[in-house]
């Protein structure tokens, strides 16, 4: 048994975050599960869409994709700069879009710090525009896609997990691994999988039942933005803070400030898109 728990701790150790090489390029895992996240994405709503037969084309919905990923992509970038970061980018503004460093010259890096908030905010700011220049209904649309984006996401902490980093709190559980990017080399919780399999797969197993459930537009999206805030609100007690943050009030870190603004947030969706139902 001890055997098979030293394995299993050892595992990130044996990890590459990518999966080849050549010369100065690599293929990294990370860029591959954001494929696989907006692929799976895609695939489900567009099954969604023949099964219950909503009216919405598969040229509608690659359209939009467009608009989604640019709004994950810059505000994912953007929210860790403003959100995580921002001293260190005020003075590095280089480095907030541009795969370089520039300490001592210039070397490349890659992109590195990606916000889920922040690619919330710019995915629904490009969503509501899109909308209204479809002339679709926004809170129909809204909910097709939060029922679905668990299970991408999913794929998304899987990446973080191959690429070793957003480890977890120091812990003596058996399940905890030993990460080689921490510099102190501490049995740790694998909290990149807690994640893929709390606000990712179980999230959207609870949407695809309810949702069948639900009465009024827009009722799935505001589950969605409470559901996923609070699983990561209690996730992020065994998430190692962002060294450059630590916890930024009282025992909450950023993430979890970001994640009562969000259940709040949808809370008030709820409460306002049920009023607007009941009164017809």
């Amino acid at each position: 048994m001890e055997h098979w728990i030293a394995a299993w701790q050892n595992i990130p150790a044996h990890l590459k975050p990518y999966l080849f090489e050549i010369g100065g390029f690599q293929l990294r895992w990370y860029g591959l599960m954001y494929l696989a996240a907006f692929t799976c994405t895609y695939l489900l709503v567009m099954r969604r869409i023949r099964q219950q037969h909503i009216p919405f084309t598969a040229e509608m919905i690659q359209d939009y994709f467009v608009w989604a990923i640019l709004g994950v992509i810059l505000g994912g970038r953007l929210g860790y700069v403003f959100f995580y970061n921002l001293g260190y980018y005020l003075q590095h503004p280089l480095e907030i879009l541009l795969p370089f460093e520039f300490k001592d010259g210039m070397r490349f890096v890659g992109i590195s710090g990606m916000s889920f908030h922040g690619g919330v905010i710019a995915v629904l700011i490009a969503t509501v525009v899109f909308c209204r220049k479809r002339g679709i209904d926004f809170w129909r649309f809204a909910d097709l896609f939060a029922s679905a984006i668990p299970l991408g996401y999913t794929f998304g902490r899987i990446g973080n997990f191959l690429n070793g980093e957003l480890y977890g709190r120091a812990t003596d559980v058996p399940w905890g691994m030993v990460f080689p990017l921490d510099p102190f080399r501490l049995l740790r919780h694998p909290s990149q999988l807690y994640e893929a399999l709390f606000e990712g797969f179980f999230l959207f197993a609870f949407l695809s039942i309810i949702r069948k459930r639900i009465t009024f537009t827009g009722a799935i999206f505001a589950l969605f933005i409470i559901g996923y805030g609070l699983v990561r609100f209690f996730i992020e007690f065994f998430r190692e803070p962002d060294a450059q943050l630590g916890f930024v009030f009282g025992p909450f870190s950023m993430g979890q400030v970001l994640c009562l603004i969000m259940m709040v947030a949808g809370g008030a969706i709820y409460a306002v898109r049920r009023r607007h139902f009941e009164k017809g």
